[in-house]
């Protein structure tokens, strides 16, 4: 990464550990944050969509984009970038989780959230779905920055992974 994104990214995430967490919130980010870990909380709800026919197609929109994201971040630009996770580089960091990846560019989480989020928000026919959708992906993003696993830029990154597979689903499912 280029030095003056990796200052912006230690800056901010510094400034997030000193700011905005809070002893009672932190057990909450944490447990929201590992629902994605292995993408459980979105396969799990895209299994159950699957095996109804009125969401069927939802279910079948977050499976492709899910699957795209996991080759694109996972299989891909991880073992590209070798990124090491913030809370082994940055000083005075005290991440609230660690992760068995030592690989933190992009964030896989963020991805499958937003895979996921975007895809559902863009097959749902109910408003709220569709907020709930996108709002569980800003929030599984701004989640990864807080416990300190993921700089800003890994989450912006897999942000745009995880929206651009959704979308790419979703022109799928339109030609079907």
């Amino acid at each position: 990464m280029p030095m003056w994104l990796q200052q912006m990214d230690e800056t901010a995430l510094l400034w997030i550990q000193q700011w905005v967490r809070q002893d009672w919130l932190n057990p909450l980010v944490e447990v929201f944050t590992s629902l994605g870990n292995a993408g459980a909380v979105w396969i799990v709800l895209t299994v159950l969509l699957l095996c109804r026919k009125s969401t069927r197609r939802l279910g079948v929109a977050s499976a492709i984009a899910m699957l795209l994201g996991l080759v694109c971040t996972n299989l891909v630009l991880k073992n590209l970038f070798l990124r090491p996770r913030p809370y082994t580089v940055v000083e005075g960091l005290v991440p609230l989780l660690t992760s068995a990846d030592p690989n933190s560019f992009p964030s896989g989480h963020t991805t499958a959230a937003f895979a996921a989020g975007i895809a559902w928000a863009g097959t749902s026919n109910n408003r709220a779905v569709k907020w709930i959708a996108v709002i569980q992906a800003v929030c599984m993003g701004l989640s990864r920055l807080y416990v300190g696993v993921h700089y800003p830029s890994d989450v912006l990154a897999g942000m745009v992974i995880g929206t651009a597979c959704a979308l790419l689903s979703l022109y799928f499912l339109k030609r079907k």
